[in-house]
């Protein structure tokens, strides 16, 4: 037996890197019967059957785990966003910042394309909620060295809208990588998805990282009741203020002595985090625990 992580599932097989060499592996029927699946980024136990081949034999106890798109053991998720076309919503980035909170994985934000504009809106709302921030170029090379440290020795998960440069940024990293490059449509101001499945890839700068679809693939598989439970804590800035708040179970929406709209309007939280916090708390409202158990 050997162990190994996944870096590709793909038609019911799963390519395990076991260090010496990669193997072409089925997944035990068992794991099926269980309601179980092995994912990218899984550390797994596998029986060699040599030529190359295997049997995924055991899943290894998972740090997290994300359903869409299929990857676990995520150390943080980097979502590229930018200013230009396609310029990005803040609320997009919001969304998958909460379900990453939920599932502890912590989030770094890149603003691609600052050659065409420098993201200055985008920057300071993110800076200043605590995220490390970074503006990129995948065109000219700005702050392409400046990240390599932030992910080397961590599995990154990138994501962000469409045509907004993932693939571009990974070519960038390392130039023996060379996904396709999608193009972007003038007229919608989005691009056309390049990134058909998820893989996990090893950089020279040491990262591993997973180029997953983008965040129409975080659905509502991840919208459940848990996060409608613990969504003030997954906008971290809002944690300092949860307690403070005049009454016991306040929505942080629009109820007098709330914390939490009090840092708001001292300008100590965001009004776009805020804006967010809310449409998400609308989405999840209606939510209720049988629909949870029906799953």
């Amino acid at each position: 037996m050997s162990e190994g992580r996944i870096r590709k599932a793909l038609s019911g097989f799963y390519y395990v890197d076991t260090g010496s060499e990669v193997l072409t592996c089925r997944a035990r029927g068992k794991f099926r019967k269980e309601g179980i699946s092995p994912l990218v980024g899984d550390r797994v136990e596998v029986r060699e059957l040599g030529n190359g081949e295997g049997f995924v034999e055991a899943i290894l106890p998972r740090k997290n785990a994300f359903s869409r798109p299929a990857v676990a053991n995520i150390d943080q998720l980097v979502v590229i966003a930018s200013g230009a076309i396609p310029k990005t919503d803040p609320f997009l980035i919001d969304r998958v910042a909460a379900i990453a909170a939920l599932k502890g994985c912590s989030v770094m934000v890149l603003l691609n394309k600052c050659d065409l504009d420098c993201a200055d809106a985008l920057y300071a709302i993110y800076a200043a909620a605590g995220f490390p921030t970074l503006r990129v170029s995948a065109e000219t090379g700005e702050g392409i060295e400046e990240l390599k440290p932030l992910i080397a020795g961590k599995l990154s998960a990138f994501t962000g809208n469409s045509g907004v440069g993932k693939s571009s940024i990974l070519n960038a990293l390392d130039p023996a990588f060379q996904l396709q490059v999608g193009d972007v449509s003038q007229a919608l101001g989005r691009g056309r998805h390049t990134t058909r499945h998820v893989e996990l890839f090893h950089l020279s700068c040491g990262a591993d990282v997973v180029d997953s679809p983008g965040f129409s693939s975080f659905e509502t598989d991840e919208l459940n009741l848990e996060l409608k439970h613990r969504l003030p804590e997954t906008f971290v800035e809002f944690r300092p203020y949860l307690d403070q708040c005049r009454f016991v179970g306040c929505s942080h929406t629009k109820e007098k002595g709330c914390a939490v709209l009090e840092a708001v309007r001292a300008g100590k939280i965001q009004r776009s985090r805020h804006a967010s916090y809310v449409r998400l708390y609308e989405e999840l409202k209606p939510l209720q625990d049988w629909q949870e158990r029906k799953k």
